[in-house]
Parts: C-alpha cells; sequence; structure tokens
C-alpha cells in the first residue's frame, strides 16, 4: 500500500482479487475478495481454509463476519 493511499482505496483496489484474511482465532482463509461492507463483513469466492499453514478445507463461496477479522492483505497465487 503506498503513503497516499487510505484503507478504504486499498479495499477498493483489491475486490476481485486474492487476499488473505487473517481471523482472530489465527485461521487464514485465501480466495478471491467478491466483496466487503463497512463493518468489514467480507465475501469471498474459491475459498480455502488454512491452519498452521495447512490446508484444512475448500469452501468455494465463504461469508466472514467482520468483528473476526484480524486483517486482510493481498495475496499471489
Amino acid at each position: 500500500m503506498s503513503r497516499r493511499t487510505n484503507p478504504s482505496e486499498f479495499l477498493k483496489q483489491i475486490l476481485g482479487k486474492p487476499v488473505v484474511v487473517k481471523l482472530n482465532s489465527g485461521a487464514d482463509y485465501r480466495g478471491i475478495l467478491a466483496c466487503l461492507d463497512g463493518f468489514m463483513n467480507i465475501a469471498l469466492e474459491q475459498t480455502e481454509e488454512y491452519h498452521n499453514g495447512q490446508l484444512k478445507n475448500k469452501w468455494g463461496d465463504a461469508f466472514i463476519r467482520g468483528n473476526n477479522v484480524l486483517y486482510i492483505s493481498t495475496q499471489k497465487r
């Protein structure tokens, strides 16, 4: 993220792109960012669930409630 990009602009730029969503529980969800709202509720497509770096499940479409999100970042697939 460049210095002049605010979080809202960053989130707009990564819509439709691969992301990693880290949860407070320590789990990672990796997939394509379909949409999100002001509460950081997130919809992912082609979702994979990882625990300690190991693939645990493949979910397809997934919805993650915003209060569980620690951070969201871009990912190279």
